[in-house]
């Protein structure tokens, strides 16, 4: 009779919305991990019956979740992970529809560095799909916005950035984790989802990072960052009236929470400059005070139309 320890169960859960080129991509690269996920549960937003037959005819076991309203990155992560938990994950591995693990090592990686760390959540780096050695999200570590992956080795050639991590893209939660941080709000639909997981994170004390010797593809979402006053600072602008719609609100939101509100001013100031010198625009600053005010009051309904949107991430690696 052995006395080895079982292997610990992971899960791997997939959210998406008619992206079914991308999700192909994805799931392919997510099922063909050296270390195989124990378990691939798929969400699907659009309860399409193309991605019930691709979810299938994955090599590993599969539950396809098929949602007739579309819950949002945040609803569908936030219901993929619960149904992690019940089926005994000890591991649950996130991952988008339009990005995938760079290579068939990224799993192994992220458990060997959770394991070396005493890690409660690890991330791979997430990199533009176009060009690897950039980042697909800036990151500002202290006054430095950083932009490539050969800023991000800067501690004596650690492979671990220790309180910083991109979510969802990729992300490994121990259950334990979730258990203590929750799930997604449901209420943010999409943006902002992760960057309160983060802030959960954070006050949790729970100690987590980044792997430095993982990547995580994702199309570049740095675009959606403005700088401005000469670079030391940026703001977020996407040019998607229905995106900049969740994302300004739920900001609002988010920044009303015990955590952030210490970013209020700086907040202030950087769209405040943003809209009223860089853009002129002050329609555009008295749109943003009026959907910061919706996220605060919490007042979250009046966007049905937003079930038929195909709104994409664009949150930064990091709550600030």
């Amino acid at each position: 009779m052995s006395d080895a320890a079982p292997a610990e169960r992971v899960v791997a859960v997939v959210v998406t919305h008619r992206r079914l080129d991308t999700l192909t991509e994805s799931l392919a690269a997510v099922s063909g991990q050296t270390r195989p996920a124990d378990h691939l549960i798929v969400v699907d937003n659009d309860a399409d019956e193309r991605v019930r037959e691709l979810v299938d005819a994955q090599p590993l076991p599969t539950t396809y979740l098929g949602s007739r309203r579309n819950l949002g990155g945040a609803g569908g992560f936030a219901l993929g992970m619960l149904h992690a938990l019940a089926l005994g994950a000890d591991w649950v591995w996130l991952a988008d529809d339009d990005g995938r693990p760079a290579d068939a090592s990224v799993l192994g990686t992220l458990l060997g560095c959770a394991a070396a760390h005493g890690l409660a959540q690890v991330s791979p780096m997430v990199c533009d799909m176009d060009d690897p050695a950039r980042l697909a999200f800036p990151l500002r570590r202290g006054l430095v916005w950083r932009r490539r992956v050969s800023e991000l080795r800067v501690d004596g050639g650690s492979d671990l950035l220790p309180g910083i991590a991109s979510l969802f893209n990729g992300a490994l939660f121990r259950a334990s984790a979730v258990e203590a941080v929750g799930v997604p709000d449901l209420r943010l639909f999409v943006r902002g989802d992760e960057v309160d997981v983060h802030r959960r994170l954070v006050l949790s004390g729970l100690p987590f990072g980044t792997c430095l010797d993982a990547t995580y593809l994702h199309p570049q979402g740095g675009d959606e960052f403005k700088p401005i006053l000469g670079g030391r600072m940026h703001t977020q602008y996407p040019p998607d009236p229905t995106k900049r719609y969740f994302t300004y609100r739920n900001r609002g939101y988010l920044q009303s929470q015990r955590g952030m509100r210490r970013l209020v001013p700086q907040e202030w100031l950087r769209f405040g400059w943003f809209f009223l010198v860089t853009q002129r625009d002050p329609a555009g600053l008295a749109e943003w005070i009026r959907l910061r005010r919706l996220g605060r009051r919490e007042r979250f309904g009046g966007r049905a139309e937003r079930s038929d949107k195909d709104v994409g991430r664009g949150e930064e690696s990091r709550a600030r």
